[in-house]
């Protein structure tokens, strides 16, 4: 079983960079820009604990002000066990994290957060 704990560093500020477009958008009200950067954020994070579960934490934050209850039901299970899920290497590849897709659904990764993820993993 292989163990994810630590986020590489190189890895961490594409990763923070995506949480910070999403805060940004968010703000500007453009919530759908806000929304494909948490999309993003996942995909890059998710095989990390701390930050795959941080991330759900955002999209719940999210389906709250978007006053969305599928969203706000769909991201309590993801938060709890998402985390766990990463811990023990045992991830949907690609998954944009959303309760809009199956939870366990494998997805295709976006060219250029392959490319990054290649380099700095």
């Amino acid at each position: 079983m292989k163990v994810n704990t630590i986020m590489p560093t190189k890895l961490k500020p594409f990763y923070k960079a995506e949480l910070e477009l999403a805060k940004i958008n968010s703000n500007e009200n453009n919530l759908q820009k806000s929304w494909f950067h948490l999309e993003r954020a996942h995909i890059t994070g998710q095989k990390y604990p701390y930050e795959h579960t941080f991330v759900h934490w955002k999209m719940l934050q999210f389906g709250i002000k978007i006053k969305s209850s599928k969203e706000i039901v769909g991201q309590i299970p993801r938060l709890l066990v998402g985390g766990v899920k990463s811990f023990v290497g045992h991830i949907p590849v690609g998954n944009t994290g959303g309760a809009n897709v199956p939870p366990l659904k494998a997805m295709d990764i976006p060219e250029d957060i392959q490319k990054i993820l290649n380099v700095n993993t």
